[in-house]
């Protein structure tokens, strides 16, 4: 064991670190099937591993791998996290909250742009979690868009964008918990909030998102599945994901009630179950709970108890027996399956990239920047966050690994700079997440609208790249304002780099919508 403890690759922290994920994505796109791209990408990583032998090879995919994510605590937590989600969508699903929403958009929402920018609001509105804002706002959405032919891959995009962009962004959310706990040595909940005005990412993709939506802009591949949407084929490929879960759904006597009650009650829960895993009820104050909490405890504790009293919200309303209660349990785990699958190859795959030393590997890249660099260090931070997020699939993995970093580069030396490239950590690990086909998010995006998950990565991409090149420009443009001596205070302040980078998106939109033009306009009523 202790020889096993002890063993280093001869490719360990080199480029073939890199290699396994690279090679998964690769092949999930040229494939469109993203099962056999992962596990190949994990194959090859135990391959890189072992030394190209056989047995050791066998024995790090599925015992290190496999087993070892899948007996994770923090991991389980979210997967039974992610089935109680399932169960609790098929419950309100069959009370008839769902339905009964649907019926009240219907009378309210008119047109296609008012059922996008609800999808939108919805999102925003859920900013505690990313996991529970993707299948929460799928499960109510997808009646609406459907009716208004809005694609499953445009309500793929909207959930993604308002997923962790939101959360990254919001000071109560699990994300705040994790970057807090990743700044040793510091106030990590205070550098968090400072690092919100910096986060140019996020806030540009939810800009960039309703100007879309508003100005009825679409581009790239995401442009046939729109247009297709129109003339009534929401998804654009053959394959209809899910077609064969459980959803029937009317029962007249549901109200809106149904399905906004379970989702208050889970928020509520979740947020007690978070600051309850950070100590709070032992006599941490609450800022400290929070930004100490453990994510997926409080998710599976918040979702657990959620569920038991939505059980009895709907017996007592009658409009659900114990005994349907009960059979929404195997449905909603037979919904999540798909998303679970790709989650424990995504963690596998992973597991394998650590083995390798991709940590140690990029740390050392970024410890080698010259100090005549050091203005263009945020947007170099971005870049590196940015092509780690997208390879491994994480961001929390990707904060982890950074931003200890960054704190080390700047500590007592540049406080603006550290925040500022904390922040383009930030944004880089959510950009990187936002484009992945095998990050978390991005699964459960797909899951939530119930798209292909190809379709949702190949027509996102175009919008997340366009909106990470205005923020590699605003990195650039912050970091000379933050490194600059002799400059006032309100010259380093996140203001004007922030002007500057919204009027260069504006910019590009302009550029983009007349490219537009010159094609057949889609009709967007």
């Amino acid at each position: 064991m202790e020889e096993i403890a002890n063993y280093v690759p001869q490719m360990y922290a080199t480029f073939w670190a890199l290699i396994p994920p690279v090679v998964a994505i690769v092949l999930a796109l040229i494939t469109k099937e993203v099962y056999s791209s992962l596990f190949l990408g994990i194959v090859i990583g135990g391959l890189f591993w072992s030394d190209f032998r056989f047995e050791a090879t066998v024995n790090h995919v599925f015992k290190d791998g496999i087993v070892r994510v899948l007996t994770n605590s923090y991991n389980m937590g979210i997967l039974v996290f992610l089935v109680i989600l399932g169960v609790m969508v098929c419950m309100m699903n069959k009370a008839g909250g769902s339905a009964a929403f649907g019926r009240w958009a219907s009378a309210h929402i008119k047109t296609r742009i008012g059922a996008q920018l609800a999808s939108v609001a919805l999102g925003v509105l859920i900013f505690i979690d990313d996991y529970f804002n993707c299948l929460t706002v799928g499960s109510v959405m997808r009646p609406v868009t459907d009716k208004h032919q809005v694609s499953r891959a445009k309500l793929s995009y909207i959930i993604d964008a308002t997923a962790a962009p939101v959360c990254i962004i919001a000071p109560i959310s699990s994300w705040a918990a994790a970057v807090a706990g990743f700044v040793e040595g510091e106030d990590g909940f205070s550098i968090f909030i400072r690092a919100i005005p910096y986060n140019y990412y996020a806030l540009f993709t939810i800009i960039f998102m309703i100007v879309l939506i508003v100005r009825k802009i679409d581009y790239g591949p995401m442009r046939t599945h729109e247009k297709n949407a129109l003339k009534g084929d929401i998804y654009t490929t053959p394959d209809r994901p899910y077609a064969n879960a459980e959803n029937e759904v009317v029962e007249t006597k549901g109200k809106v009630i149904d399905l906004v009650f379970p989702m208050i009650v889970l928020i509520t829960a979740c947020v007690i179950g978070m600051i309850y895993s950070g100590g709070f009820f032992s006599g941490v104050g609450f800022v400290e709970a929070f930004s100490g909490s453990d994510a997926s405890v409080g998710l599976m504790y918040g979702s657990f108890f959620a569920l038991v009293i939505t059980i009895i919200y709907y017996m007592f309303r009658r409009v659900l027996k114990f005994s349907e209660s009960m059979s929404c349990i195997p449905e909603g785990f037979k919904a999540m399956v798909p998303a679970i699958l790709i989650l424990t190859f995504a963690w596998t795959l992973k597991a394998m990239t650590d083995s390798l030393g991709a940590k140690e590997f990029v740390a050392e890249l970024v410890k080698s920047t010259p100090d005549a660099l050091l203005s263009f260090l945020p947007a170099l931070v971005f870049i590196i966050a940015c092509f780690l997020a997208f390879a491994t699939g994480t961001s929390w993995g990707t904060f982890g690994m950074l931003i200890p970093i960054v704190v080390n580069a700047f500590e007592g030396t540049n406080a603006t700079m550290m925040i500022i490239s904390i922040s383009a950590c930030m944004a880089g690990a959510v950009c990187g997440d936002h484009c992945s086909p095998i990050s978390d998010t991005t699964i459960m995006a797909s899951a939530g609208a119930q798209c292909n998950h190809i379709n949702h990565v190949s027509t996102q991409l175009p919008y997340a790249i366009t909106v990470a090149l205005v923020s590699f420009v605003t990195y650039i443009i912050a970091g000379f304002f933050g490194n600059s001596k002799g400059l006032p205070g309100v010259m380093k302040s996140p203001v004007i780099p922030l002007v500057i980078g919204l009027i260069l998106l504006y910019v590009v939109l302009q550029v983009i919508k007349t490219v537009e033009k010159k094609k057949d306009p889609i009709d967007a009523e």
